[in-house]
């Protein structure tokens, strides 16, 4: 697990390769990631974007940025926390993705950003 506080919000990830959803000869592979917001300000606030950064080993990156998280833009009381599940397909067996999350202050509508901490997505290897 890895994880990035930004302003009192705790950004926890787990993340781990789908070997039955992936297609190795296709060069087609599955990870997916587990995230956990965690508001530990006195303040509530809304998760109102995200944007991420997925980079494959041949340095071929591409965005994904768009409202909210699968579908949802929740809102975080002090004290709460939110869980979500996706995943991501890659080209390679290495990749890596970063991103943030543009949130908001609900008593003052004042947005800022909140890292997600660097998520590495391995193949895990066979030994002979």
């Amino acid at each position: 697990m890895v994880r990035a506080e930004t302003d009192g919000i705790i950004v926890s990830v787990q993340s781990g390769y789908k070997k039955e959803y992936s297609d190795p000869d296709r060069k087609f592979f599955i990870f997916a990631y587990r995230i956990r917001i965690t508001n530990t300000t006195s303040s509530s606030i809304q998760l109102k974007s995200r944007y991420w950064n997925i980079m494959d080993s041949n340095g071929i990156s591409r965005v994904v940025e768009g409202e909210g998280v699968v579908g949802k833009q929740p809102v975080l009381e002090s004290g709460e926390s939110y869980e979500y599940e996706s995943a991501c397909d890659l080209s390679t067996e290495i990749g890596k993705m970063s991103g943030f999350y543009t949130m908001m202050k609900l008593e003052n509508e004042t947005e800022f950003y909140v890292t997600i901490p660097n998520i590495n997505m391995v193949v895990p290897f066979k030994l002979n």
